[in-house]
């Protein structure tokens, strides 16, 4: 028995499911939104309140781990789950997507999404003229891994498929990525090509790191990731050689034009085994959950509930709003009308925008914590509509009301 696995308890319609993911510390009812904890924290908010925003996992973020405080000492914690006191399941990813952001993406404002109107960018970023004539580049892509400065200090580390899966034994989640290649969503077909190829090939190393580790392998699931960028025909191919091996699961990530990749997930998700687990990673508006989920998607994660929040951006019924605009000055009713989470059953916009004008650390904290209820109940009355059989007709009524809304 494998220890992370899926039970399917009703699907469609599409590729839609609603299921439970078994881990050993715990169920997830699925599909669910995947809080992200990057260092051992989701931004702000304890532990001890996690259930009562419906966060049932969360994912945290190797790179910075392995950096401070370590892998060595979460480990003599006990994982990072009981390093944070959390006793749900938690996921790790691999590392990758820092090769993409302390690389190519590091000072040039690119994301893992590509504008519209984006031409590609040639060579990489540097961390600074100093580190240009020591280390050089952020991050240095070779067939066995990946050279890197840190951001924090500029020394030098070393990330290969093994090492990575070693740092995440080490933090001890329950589900754990193998380590791929995040490419610049500018990237041209050939390099997304060659980027995916040598993800393949990481993924066998990484999968076999994993498996020959018997305490780990009893304890930990391991996803693949499919990449390919924005191109059809790379993803699909990625799915089908990434399904061709024993995964315990799978994650769909990498750097793409957002329209590209909604349009092929249920592509991507009929090349992969219909029995285990499929989580996208960084995506989580939403309107993206509901074509996610209707392409068979299972979990979600994106650092957007918190990043919005501390911003002052509000999720509601009616879409996004910004809580530091005067109109919310003598607004007395909550942040979102009908909304049962711990922030709006005890304050009012008002004060919320009080808090965001005056700068006190509370206003963007329970701005977070709204935000993410907000979007693990979104998915959780999707998972119902699922088990009920009205997915259509509740995905339009909430979209009628929902106007996205830039902040």
């Amino acid at each position: 028995m494998r220890p992370v696995s899926l039970d399917i308890i009703k699907e469609g319609p599409g590729l839609a499911r609603a299921g439970i993911l078994r881990t050993p510390h715990g169920d997830i009812q699925t599909p669910a939104f995947v809080a992200v904890g990057t260092k051992a924290d989701i931004k702000g908010i304890k532990a001890s309140e996690f259930k009562a925003l419906g966060v049932q996992t969360l994912i945290a973020n190797t790179y910075h781990l392995y950096l401070s405080p370590g892998e060595g000492l979460i480990e003599k914690a006990g994982g990072v789950g009981k390093f944070m006191g959390f006793d749900g399941p938690t996921m790790t990813d691999s590392g990758g997507f820092q090769v993409f952001s302390l690389g190519e993406g590091y000072g040039k404002k690119l994301s893992k999404f590509l504008p519209e109107a984006a031409a590609p960018e040639a060579g990489m970023a540097v961390f600074d003229e100093e580190l240009a004539t020591s280390h050089g580049k952020l991050a240095i892509i070779d067939e066995e891994g990946v050279s890197f400065t840190s951001h924090v200090d500029g020394s030098l580390h070393r990330f290969t498929p093994e090492r990575s899966i070693e740092i995440q034994h080490k933090l001890g989640a329950d589900i754990i990525f193998a380590f791929d290649e995040c490419t610049s969503p500018a990237a041209d077909e050939a390099y997304q090509k060659e980027a995916s190829d040598r993800t393949h090939r990481w993924a066998d190393r990484s999968l076999k790191a994993h498996r020959q580790n018997l305490s780990a392998n009893a304890k930990q699931g391991i996803y693949g990731i499919v990449q390919g960028g924005r191109y059809a025909h790379l993803r699909i191919q990625s799915a089908k050689e990434l399904a061709a091996m024993d995964f315990d699961g799978y994650g769909i990530g990498g750097s793409f034009s957002k329209h590209d990749i909604l349009g092929i997930l249920d592509k991507v998700n009929r090349e992969l085994p219909k029995e285990k687990p499929r989580h996208l990673l960084g995506i989580g508006e939403p309107e993206d959950m509901f074509i996610g989920v209707e392409a068979g998607i299972d979990t979600f994660d994106c650092v957007l509930p918190t990043r919005n929040g501390r911003t002052g951006g509000i999720y509601t019924k009616q879409g996004k709003i910004q809580i530091p605009n005067a109109e919310y000055k003598e607004d007395w009713g909550p942040l979102d009308d009908g909304c049962t989470c711990p922030v709006c059953t005890e304050h009012t916009r008002a004060y919320i925008h009080h808090l965001f004008r005056t700068h006190e650390m509370l206003g963007p904290i329970l701005a977070s914590m709204h935000n993410i209820f907000f979007l693990t109940n979104l998915v959780a009355k999707i998972r119902q509509s699922i088990l009920d059989g009205n997915f259509h007709a509740f995905r339009d009524t909430f979209l009628s009301s929902y106007a996205k809304v830039r902040t």
